[in-house]
């Protein structure tokens, strides 16, 4: 039987870890299977997806910028159907002939913030209303967050999560503001990014210094960099931090139980990743 190829389809995609960690797994586990990096421009993704057969690929994770296009070429089991309503998948199984989407991020966030923080009652700002936003809201609304303030420089995405949100949990208290200023963080507990915004080194701060203050646990998803300017800034002011590499460990390994139907070895891949970081 030929190697099966598991990956991740994104745009840009060169910067992820996700192939150390899961290639780590495959190997320590003796399974004949590779995962690689599949940099896919938007307007490719359908005949991407279309091709899985084709090209013996039985597994992905999707990123940026195709997390709610993917979810329009997937079938959903009745347990994900909750997944229509959210708007975004990050892990997609070809298996029986069938493309089906699932959404690791959200298993993956749930499980990382409460070792930092317990979510319940807090009040949580988030900059980008995006696929990960949508997992993180669904998350912190889950977990009986206060209110969430949501900012997208595009307000009719933010319109569109709180619209998703106010679906699944009618009475919870989310809201889109205009502009930074209207997050009102000196009275928020959390801070999450969920934009790019950090992922080159010329990128703009997503938000400046001086919204910030020393009692707001500060929770970026991006974790390549480790230190991102927003994380550097928090930091300086004596703020709790956090990047998403805790995030892409536990997704990673839902996905990875998904595609295999073997548990994950944590240890193996949480190594795999802390060295990728190093490199």
């Amino acid at each position: 039987m030929a190697k099966k190829i598991y990956g991740i389809i994104g745009y840009p995609v060169k910067h992820s870890f996700s192939p150390a960690m899961h290639n780590a797994a495959f190997k320590v586990l003796n399974l004949d299977a590779e995962y690689e990096l599949f940099e896919i421009k938007p307007e490719e993704l359908p005949a991407f997806l279309n091709s899985l057969k084709d090209k013996e690929i039985f597994g992905l994770n999707v990123t940026v910028p195709h997390k709610e296009k993917a979810l329009l070429s997937v079938e959903l089991d009745e347990k994900n159907s909750h997944l229509k309503k959210i708007g975004a998948i990050n892990t997609i199984l070809r298996k029986n002939g069938k493309i089906k989407g699932f959404n690791t991020d959200i298993e993956g966030f749930r499980k990382h913030l409460k070792e930092n923080l317990d979510p319940a009652h807090k009040r949580v700002a988030i900059l980008g209303a995006g696929g990960a936003s949508r997992a993180v809201s669904f998350v912190l609304a889950e977990a009986g967050a206060a209110e969430i303030a949501l900012y997208d420089i595009d307000k009719l995405k933010s319109d569109n999560i709180t619209q998703m949100i106010k679906e699944l949990f009618p009475v919870f208290n989310i809201y889109p503001v205009g502009d930074l200023g209207q997050l009102n963080l000196k009275n928020k507990n959390l801070l999450i990014n969920a934009t790019p915004l950090g992922l080159k080194d010329d990128d703009p701060f997503p938000i400046e210094e001086n919204y910030l203050h020393k009692d707001l646990f500060v929770y970026d998803l991006i974790y390549n960099p480790t230190q991102t300017k927003l994380l550097k800034l928090a930091k300086n002011i004596g703020a709790k931090t956090s990047n998403g590499l805790g995030m892409l460990l536990y997704q990673g390994m839902a996905s990875f139980e998904i595609w295999t139907q073997k548990p994950a070895p944590k240890e193996v891949m949480q190594k795999a990743l802390l060295e990728a970081i190093k490199t």
